[in-house]
């Protein structure tokens, strides 16, 4: 199986199927969303936004999240950032109305305004609708090479200062850890099933610092972060 970790193993997964129970598709998020809060994944995303934010001393900054799922990161963004005193407008996407229509009522019971609205990640741009900061998480491994290049671009385009992509290590730490963590922290088949696949279909560092060049973003920073994921950063010079 390890062996297998050389190159990209892209298997459909369950959370991608249209037909997924609307029932299933929400314990799947929610197993998601304790494995990410254990990961800290929105601390991570968090430093450099209010490090961005502490410098411009403005406007509150429009940060906008990318194949947002559940809403769960935004949402906790939303509310460590207040508890920080910092002033930002999150706003999420997802291509998938059922996923939006969970993250509206996520945000609702946990307090939280989000802009919450249906959107395809890799489309063009809206001139009129560019944000601060662009970011995703856990999104990038879903994408063919292409696609996930083109996201980059994309994300670039739109972000006014800052992009970040959090996402999973393709190797056989990475593959351990999903295998046990899925289990141990979600009772969700479709979780236990798809977090190995996701690492099998997820990029290695040398491939990101590839994507990086060939998107233009060489000056932008790949850092390793607990529990085998990456931190990607690129701001615009």
């Amino acid at each position: 199986m390890m062996d297998g970790l050389a190159r990209r193993d892209r298997q459909p997964e369950f959370m991608d199927q249209p037909g997924l129970d609307r029932n299933e598709h929400a314990r799947a998020l929610a197993g998601l969303r304790r494995i990410n809060g254990i990961s800290g994944l929105a601390a991570s995303l968090l430093a450099p936004i209010e490090k961005l934010a502490r410098s411009l001393e403005g406007k509150p900054l429009q940060v906008l999240e990318l194949a947002c799922g559940g809403g769960d990161t935004a949402i906790d963004l939303a509310l460590m950032s207040k508890r920080r005193g910092l002033a930002l407008k999150l706003h999420a996407c997802d291509i998938n109305p059922e996923a939006v229509q969970i993250a509206k009522a996520n945000a609702h019971s946990r307090g939280v305004e989000l802009e919450i609205f249906c959107a395809d990640a890799l489309a063009s741009p809206d001139p009129e609708k560019d944000f601060d900061v662009v970011f995703c998480s856990l999104f990038l491994h879903h994408l063919s090479d292409a696609d996930a290049e083109q996201l980059l671009k994309v994300m670039a385009r739109r972000s006014r200062h800052l992009v970040l992509i959090s996402d999973l290590i393709r190797s056989p730490l990475g593959y351990v850890l999903a295998w046990a963590g899925t289990r141990l922290l979600s009772r969700s088949w479709v979780v236990h099933t798809d977090g190995p696949l996701s690492v099998r279909a997820a990029f290695q560092m040398a491939e990101v610092r590839g994507m990086m060049k060939r998107a233009d973003m060489q000056n932008g920073r790949l850092q390793r972060c607990w529990p085998e994921r990456y931190l990607l950063s690129w701001e615009r010079n």
